[in-house]
């Protein structure tokens, strides 16, 4: 905590800074969702511009935890737990982006167990 009447503005300061900067960031999230020369990927929204937005949001996220929740000043325990917490979401964005070459849900051919044929009809996998 702030001890004298200088500390306390330099909080201030910092605090509306990180405000600040929150709020451009939420502006450059909607504009690369939005604004047609921040398209990145194909056209419109897409996995490309999400991915975007998700680091800004990861971004945004932990200057709010840094700053207003004050785990800057933390022992090292709490970076573990955070540490673990940023590997688990990776891990579950890998996961959600690896069940695409799914063979099955999506036809993809470059993966196939030989079960699933995509030129035959859903109701005619056994041969019958």
């Amino acid at each position: 905590m702030a001890d004298s009447i200088e500390e306390v503005k330099k909080a201030k300061k910092l605090y509306l800074f990180i405000g600040t900067l929150l709020f451009v960031f939420t502006v450059v999230t909607v504009m690369v969702a939005s604004v047609e020369w921040l398209d990145f990927g194909g056209h419109g929204f897409d996995a490309m511009d999400a991915t975007i937005g998700l680091c800004i949001a990861a971004f945004k996220a932990t200057l709010v935890m840094l700053i207003f929740m004050h785990l800057n000043h933390e022992r090292p325990m709490v970076y573990f737990f955070y540490t673990l917490g940023l590997v688990m979401a990776f891990f579950c964005m890998w996961l959600i982006g690896w069940s695409i070459s799914d063979p099955i849900e999506f036809g993809n051919e470059s993966y196939s167990d030989g079960f699933y044929d995509p030129s035959k009809p859903a109701t005619d996998v056994h041969g019958r």
